[in-house]
């Protein structure tokens, strides 16, 4: 729900600002390989996430940090000069699947 309603609030923004040539959008990951969740689970805990994550991914696999630094980079950039009020879904199209990655 807080996604949406940041996605939401970003569209708003972009409405707003888009006369300002300012340009707004959100990017969206899905699980990704970072630092983030050690110290809040046990790496065992971490690499079965992962694998759970990767299987109801389309492409079988989870993200990497870059891949996302990547993202960010072209919106930010004179490339996305055109682009405003999207949002980016970089999952591997584990949007498209319905099944719901189990979290103890």
């Amino acid at each position: 729900m807080f996604k949406a309603a940041l996605n939401q609030f970003a569209r708003s923004i972009a409405l707003d600002l888009a006369p300002k040539q300012v340009r707004v959008n959100t990017v969206n990951p899905g699980a990704t390989k970072t630092n983030l969740l050690e110290g809040l689970m046990s790496k065992e805990k971490i690499d079965t996430f992962m694998e759970e994550a990767a299987a109801i991914t389309p492409n079988g696999r989870v993200g990497e940090a870059e891949e996302v630094a990547k993202a960010i980079a072209f919106l930010a950039s004179n490339e996305s000069s055109f682009t405003t009020g999207i949002h980016l879904l970089i999952d591997g199209g584990a949007h498209l699947n319905t099944n719901i990655v189990p979290v103890e």
